[in-house]
């Protein structure tokens, strides 16, 4: 598995018709027990690591499920690790205070067409 995807309902089956499997998340705690099967092979209702869980390169998730995850989804990324994690926006939009990418790349090389 190269890509994964955290999020709703609607958007877990949209990116399941292109191929990419993933999981619906409802809350922060389901959401957090997602990303630690993914990015490490915990299972925490097992509380074991999994020893067959398989490699994932990209995780894509919402904008909300990875507020959900906070603190610790930074420190993932940090880390440099594999899976790189790719937020985009869920059902509803963009979240409130977040930039777009055209106003992240806008930003970057300065220049607004």
């Amino acid at each position: 598995m190269d890509y994964f995807f955290i999020g709703d309902e609607e958007l877990v089956t949209a990116f399941r018709f292109v191929g990419i499997n993933g999981e619906a998340v409802a809350d922060a705690g389901h959401a957090r027990s997602v990303f630690l099967k993914i990015t490490q092979g915990w299972d925490e209702t097992a509380g074991t690591v999994l020893p067959n869980s398989e490699s994932c390169r990209v995780l894509i998730m919402t904008e909300e499920a990875a507020d959900w995850l906070g603190d610790e989804l930074t420190q993932w990324q940090l880390s440099g690790r594999y899976p790189l994690v790719v937020e985009v926006p869920g059902t509803m939009g963009k979240l409130e205070g977040r930039k777009s990418l055209v106003d992240s790349i806008r930003e970057a090389i300065g220049i607004r067409v």
